[in-house]
C-alpha cells in the first residue's frame, strides 16, 4: 500500500473478518442467549448461554494474544533500532521505556527518533498518543495485525 499515506489520524488498523464480522455475530450470540435464558430458563438454555460466553472469549483472546504477540515484536525490533540509533550513553535507558511507548515511537524516524526518545525519558511524552501526536515525519506500518 505504498500510494496511501499513513498518519496519527488513519492508522488505526481495522481488521474486517474481526472487527465487522466475527466479533459483532458473537457478542448478538451471546446476548441473544443470555435473553433466551433470562426469559425462557431451563438448563439447556443456560448452557447455550454459557457456551456462548466461552466462544466469545474465545474470539476476544484470540485477538488479545495476536496483539500481545506483536507488541512483543515490537519491542524487539524498537530496542534493536534505539541501540543502532541512540548515543551508547543512552544504551542504559532504553530498558526505561514501556512497551506502549516504544508501541507508539514505532511510527517515528530514524532522524527524529533520539529526540523523542529523550522527551519521553524526561516526562514530557508519556501516553501513546502524546508521543504519537508529537511525531513530525510520520512512518507508516502497513503491516500490523
Amino acid at each position: 500500500m505504498p500510494d496511501k499515506v499513513q498518519s496519527y489520524s488513519n492508522h488505526t488498523r481495522w481488521e474486517p473478518f474481526y472487527h465487522f464480522i466475527a466479533s459483532p455475530i458473537v457478542l448478538l450470540n451471546f446476548l441473544i442467549q443470555v435473553r433466551h435464558a433470562y426469559y425462557m430458563g431451563g438448563r439447556y438454555a443456560w448452557w447455550n448461554a454459557l457456551f456462548a460466553f466461552g466462544v466469545l472469549a474465545l474470539v476476544t483472546s484470540a485477538r488479545l494474544m495476536v496483539v500481545t504477540v506483536q507488541d512483543r515484536l515490537i519491542r524487539l525490533e524498537m530496542r534493536l533500532k534505539l541501540r543502532e540509533l541512540l548515543p551508547a550513553s543512552m544504551h542504559a535507558d532504553i530498558g526505561k521505556l514501556k512497551v506502549r511507548q516504544l508501541v507508539a515511537l514505532r511510527f517515528a524516524s530514524d532522524a527524529e527518533l533520539p529526540e523523542l526518545v529523550k522527551r519521553v525519558l524526561n516526562g514530557e511524552l508519556q501516553e501513546q498518543k502524546a508521543i504519537k501526536l508529537a511525531i513530525k515525519d510520520w512512518q507508516a506500518d502497513w503491516q500490523r495485525a
